[in-house]
């Protein structure tokens, strides 16, 4: 089983890069978008609801903000799209398929690089979702959580990591956070498959300068899995052969 995360930052901007070109030969079996930037009603067109996929999407209420979708090869028995926060749900963070007892969620996390005042939304974030993930964990299911976390966890996860110490995305109670989701049995599936990787692993970079070119990157994307899945895990890959996003897709292979 293959599942794909990527941050399009823009679905519609992702699919004129050829990224529904490139899902036709993905060989993904589900694949969740962070950051659709679109309402429902503008993903109507056919190329968004390509043949041989069933997709699922959650928008934000402000228009080309935020949103969520999951295109799976199989219909799920379910789909969930609320946590219970208005804040977030409002934000179109979430969205849950359900396979059988196989969960997989793409999931956004807020930023706050902009400014205090999103800093401050993504830190009650993290405050609201670390319950909701004792929650998951206690529930039984096989849960593969995929998504824009907005965290770097170790100096390993970014290039510049001495200039980042105090920026949003590196700040160390976000990796605290971090670390003691991880200490609670959940599994970071790259991770646990290359645990000395740095490079290798980004997959995000600036628009500024020559981030891409040279690689200066950050490791902000993950899977992250429940503690029963991690013997199922395969292989893990960044795809950069080609450019939808400032993001790449995270590519983890799971053996059936």
């Amino acid at each position: 089983m293959r599942i794909v995360s990527l941050n399009t930052n823009g679905l519609r901007s992702a699919a004129k890069k050829g990224f529904f070109d490139w899902l036709a030969s993905s060989a993904a079996d589900v694949v969740c978008i962070q950051e659709t930037k679109a309402q429902v009603e503008d993903l109507s067109d056919a190329l968004f609801h390509p043949a041989g996929w069933h997709v699922s999407f959650k928008s934000a209420v402000k228009k080309g903000y935020a949103g969520v979708a999951i295109y799976s090869r199989v219909k799920p028995d379910a789909v969930l799209d609320t946590l219970g926060a208005a804040e977030f749900d409002d934000e179109g963070r979430y969205l849950e398929a359900r396979f059988g007892n196989l969960s997989v969620i793409s999931l956004y996390l807020p930023s706050g690089s902009a400014g205090p005042e999103r800093q401050e939304s993504k830190d009650r974030f993290l405050n609201f979702f670390a319950p909701k993930l004792a929650e998951w964990s206690k529930a039984g299911r096989e849960v593969v959580i995929c998504g824009d976390w907005n965290i770097a966890h170790t100096e390993k996860d970014l290039k510049n990591w001495k200039g980042n110490r105090k920026n949003s995305g590196f700040l160390p109670h976000e990796r605290e956070w971090m670390t003691a989701l991880l200490g609670s049995g959940w599994v970071d599936a790259a991770r646990t498959l290359h645990a000395e990787l740095e490079g290798e692993l980004y997959t995000w970079w600036s628009n500024r300068g020559n981030a891409w070119e040279n690689n200066v990157g950050w490791r902000i994307d993950y899977q992250i899995i429940s503690p029963q899945l991690k013997p199922k895990l395969k292989a893990t890959s960044v795809f950069k052969a080609q450019r939808f996003s400032d993001h790449a897709p995270l590519i983890v292979d799971y053996v059936d």
